[in-house]
């Protein structure tokens, strides 16, 4: 099963973008395929070097295992917005578009949206 998860909002201060990263874990867990989609302030999820205290969930490091079996492509102008460049995100993340999430979108056959 082809399954695109869409993530809204900032990897801290809200646990919407953590909990779609766990689920995404889980669904590829079942072997399903997942693409992850990073849009609006949940572009700076891929950042890299992501320094959280000791005992707190990180973010960039749940992003990294979703990279190793999913994909995780990150919305250009949300990145352009908010200062992020593809020298700051996460290896195996790539930057991407508006028509390719839309693409995605007719071609999966699940989209969640955190």
């Amino acid at each position: 099963m082809d399954i695109l998860v869409i993530l809204n909002d900032p990897p801290y201060g809200t646990e919407r973008s953590y909990n779609g990263l766990r689920l995404a874990k889980a669904l590829l867990k079942k072997d399903a395929a997942v693409t992850l989609f990073l849009m609006a302030d949940a572009v700076i999820c891929a950042k890299h070097g992501q320094q959280v205290p000791q005992g707190f969930y990180n973010i960039e490091l749940m992003l990294k295992s979703v990279i190793r079996k999913g994909q995780v492509i990150l919305c250009g102008t949300c990145m352009d917005a908010g200062g992020l460049s593809g020298a700051e995100i996460v290896e195996g993340a790539a930057r991407s578009s508006m028509n390719e999430l839309a693409q995605r979108t007719l071609d999966a056959d699940k989209v969640l949206i955190f």
